[in-house]
């Protein structure tokens, strides 16, 4: 497996985990893994997380359901099962044109917190460069809060760049931290090798 520095600059070996698509069985450990992730704040409203998984775990089926051609729900897995998902696919830059103004855009990263720390985020982004160059696209976005480290610091490590940064009206008036939005410009690669669907 390759070496690749911790952020204490050691050099570790980093354990390499096993890509694929999403299936339909994985649908409640990924909401799980999610809703964890993403709903942890503040700790009394813990209680709302079977909850808010039960609707994430709708709306994962749902997007699954419908899948266009342009959408992969990846997710990663090592020998106690699936550690982190990921969600790539073509959004609007303009709601108003959105056949004329779609780009790439990246989701739903979340790794479990056991999980951390291994390599299984950068694991993801790569196999989301993959996938996304097999649709002949070059760009990839994604949103990230400035206020979250070691995302951004993740992000940097996988060549995104600030785009620009979001203030809304979160921000102005709940003084809710602003978002990111980056942007990563892909090199072509062989073919050979590009995930796909099989």
């Amino acid at each position: 497996s390759p070496r690749e520095k911790d952020p204490s600059g050691q050099s570790s070996r980093s354990p390499r985990f096993l890509i694929r698509p999403v299936e339909q069985q994985d649908l409640s450990t990924i909401a799980g893994i999610l809703a964890e992730s993403f709903h942890l704040q503040p700790d009394l409203m813990r209680w709302l997380i079977p909850i808010m998984r039960m609707g994430i775990y709708e709306d994962l089926r749902n997007r699954l359901k419908l899948a266009p051609e342009h959408y992969r729900c990846l997710v990663a897995l090592d020998q106690s099962g699936l550690v982190g998902t990921v969600e790539v696919g073509l959004r609007s830059f303009n709601p108003w044109q959105p056949r004329t103004s779609q780009h790439v855009y990246l989701s739903n990263l979340a790794v479990k917190l056991e999980g951390r720390r291994k390599g299984v985020a950068m694991q993801l982004l790569e196999a989301c460069d993959r996938v996304v160059l097999s649709w002949e696209f070059e760009d990839i976005y994604l949103h990230v809060l400035e206020n979250n480290y070691s995302a951004k610091q993740l992000y940097t490590k996988s060549g995104y760049r600030l785009q620009e940064t979001d203030a809304g009206l979160t921000t102005w008036l709940l003084g809710q931290p602003r978002r990111l939005f980056l942007h990563k410009r892909l090199a072509p690669i062989s073919k050979v090798n590009v995930l796909t669907d099989q």
